[in-house]
């Protein structure tokens, strides 16, 4: 009995955690067309996001020419 009740909450956490319980986007068309429009939308700005976070999208100082960094 202890295994069978061992198995069978090992077989919800793992089916919880692949996704299959709860559905992640809705079961009508157009608003799942548009959710993930949403989701890829997100996931596109996510690296202007991660390079602002890292000051990657500001001028280097180190290069060879000669940047303004300034309102031309």
């Amino acid at each position: 009995m202890r295994r069978l009740l061992l198995a069978l909450t090992a077989t919800l956490c793992l089916a919880s955690a692949v996704g299959c319980i709860i559905p992640a986007y809705s079961a009508v068309p157009a608003r799942r067309n548009q959710q993930l429009i949403f989701t890829s939308e997100n996931l596109r700005l996510f690296l202007d996001d991660w390079e602002r976070f890292w000051l990657l999208n500001m001028p280097s100082h180190q290069t060879p020419y000669r940047t303004h960094g300034g309102i031309i």
